[in-house]
């Protein structure tokens, strides 16, 4: 078969503790038409050190100041020559074998945004916790539009998608891969679930998903509201709830489902305990929001 090439871009800054195993995940796949590209953002750590003991395999670099991930990942695709198009930032890994089974899956099922598995991990003292994913039973059970539930480094699509949707948008700073998501199938772009291990997404103190705050809560508010507004109403009301539930009236109810044998999940409780103010919700719907919160 004539391999499509395929362009990977890293961003990155200050993440040289992570960088070296990143570089060698994408260079170890030996895929013969591999771009390779890194956008560094002028890190003030070991990073460009590092890039450069690599650069004869890289496709093309740059260590300079820039606007943020979005704006970085963006440089690079400027760059990118390739069929295939995905990024993978400096902290996670892909996982042996998958260039080769990303361009077979490819140049066979044709255009469109496939996303497969992933195995998450964090890494502490005294070993590392790890858990894995099913997106194919995502993609059958929920709806883009109210849980983003696609993993980014398990992601990659044609050339022609990224042109039709065009680039990330470079205003967002935590949620930018979820909207150009949306963005691609508001446009019709067929998404394909794939019942495979991509990558591995790293957890760790500095990982920025986990360090947003309100700040990342509100930049998800407003993709909510472009693209599914009752929703948006829903995760704005629990932005603001309090989540803990320890008074006698949820201690009652919590009692009643135990005897009852049923499951009692937080938004049957919200329900119960608000449930004029959630009456437009189902639990269902605000179960899942709490997952993006």
């Amino acid at each position: 078969m004539q391999y499509p090439a395929i362009s990977i871009v890293t961003p990155s800054y200050n993440q040289g503790h992570f960088l070296e195993q990143t570089i060698l995940s994408v260079i170890g796949q030996n895929y013969p038409r591999l771009e390779y590209i890194i956008i560094d953002g002028g890190s003030t750590d070991n990073s460009a050190a590092i890039i450069k003991k690599y650069e004869e395999k890289l496709h093309y670099w740059i260590s300079e100041k820039d606007n943020g991930q979005s704006h970085a990942i963006n440089k690079g695709f400027g760059k990118a020559g390739g069929d295939i198009l995905m990024w993978l930032n400096s902290d996670d890994l892909l996982l042996p074998g998958v260039l080769h089974y990303i361009a077979d899956t490819v140049v066979n099922a044709g255009e469109g945004i496939y996303f497969g598995n992933c195995i998450h991990f964090s890494e502490k003292v005294r070993g590392v916790d790890s858990w894995g994913s099913d997106v194919v039973g995502s993609h059958q059970k929920h709806s883009l539009e109210h849980i983003d539930y696609i993993i980014q480094p398990s992601s990659f699509w044609n050339r022609s998608v990224f042109e039709k949707a065009g680039p990330l948008s470079e205003v967002l700073h935590f949620g930018f891969d979820w909207e150009w998501f949306l963005r691609a199938k508001k446009m019709g772009v067929a998404f394909k679930a794939l019942n495979k291990s991509i990558s591995m997404y790293r957890f760790h103190d500095n990982h920025k998903s986990g360090t947003g705050g309100r700040k990342r809560q509100e930049e998800l508010l407003s993709i909510y509201k472009m693209y599914s507004p009752k929703l948006g109403e829903l995760f704005h009301l629990l932005m603001d709830e309090e989540k803990d539930f320890n008074g006698v009236k949820a201690k009652t109810i919590k009692k009643i489902y135990s005897y009852s044998g049923r499951g009692l999940s937080y938004g049957r409780l919200l329900k119960y305990m608000k449930g004029k103010k959630y009456k437009e919700f189902t639990a269902e719907e605000i179960n899942y929001s709490c997952y993006m919160l």
